[in-house]
């Protein structure tokens, strides 16, 4: 099931820090939590969630990774790295390849700008269907009256 937060925000395309970039970008589309002020970016940016995104993903778009890879590169625990991996699959971001019992995982079609497309479908569709909800519920509404 497709599951994404969808936060109108300022753009941020000023800002030439990559880290806060991706982090503002994470935070904004549910993948971390939202982020203050007062955020401390260091710290983000060395978090297994945010070098999964940036370093396993985003910076090698075209690599598939097994579990095991992804656990021996960020060092973390496999409920970690599953829980952020299977929230990036919700968000349609990532895709899993079964190469015999080894699954394989990369950012969707190898490149961000082309996973993103399938999020931006994913939201037509799903705003598509809740206009269809609104528009049922306004019809049974008027047939009561």
């Amino acid at each position: 099931m497709f599951k994404m937060t969808i936060v109108s925000t300022p753009s941020r395309i000023l800002d030439e820090d990559l880290d806060k970039n991706i982090a503002y970008f994470l935070s904004d589309i549910g993948y971390i939590p939202r982020l203050k002020p007062f955020t401390d970016f260091a710290t983000i940016s060395k978090a297994a969630y945010f070098r999964l995104f940036k370093d396993c993903f985003l910076m090698n778009p075209q690599r598939y990774w097994t579990g095991d890879e992804l656990l021996a590169f960020l060092k973390t625990s496999r409920t970690t790295l599953y829980r952020h991996m299977n929230k990036l699959k919700s968000m349609d971001l990532l895709e899993e390849l079964q190469e015999g019992k080894t699954k394989k995982y990369r950012l969707r079609s190898g490149d961000l700008v082309r996973a993103w497309s399938w999020v931006e479908v994913n939201v037509k569709m799903a705003l598509d269907n809740y206009g269809k909800s609104v528009r049922h519920i306004v019809e049974l509404t008027q047939s009561r009256h």
